[in-house]
């Protein structure tokens, strides 16, 4: 078993304690992150939706990510992901 795979259950677990629900965005990770919290049994009490806008431009138009800004600071750094 991975850590990932590990880690997820305690995720979700204290998600639900918390009353928090999960909207992740994912690029470099390709989804795998969403894959592992879902791969838990009733985690679609907490899971709401998984992004994984790969290309500058479905950053843009999926999470708003300014272009100038992706060009200027890269797609992997603070200011992308502020």
């Amino acid at each position: 078993m991975s850590d990932l795979e590990a880690l997820a259950p305690k995720v979700i677990s204290r998600c639900r304690e918390a009353g928090v629900r999960l909207v992740l965005a994912e690029a470099c990770t390709g989804g795998l992150m969403t894959a592992a919290l879902t791969d838990v049994p009733g985690a679609s009490a907490v899971v709401e939706r998984g992004f994984v806008p790969y290309s500058n431009e479905s950053k843009g138009e999926q999470l708003g990510v300014p272009l100038a800004l992706l060009q200027v600071h890269g797609s992997v750094s603070a200011e992308a992901v502020g």
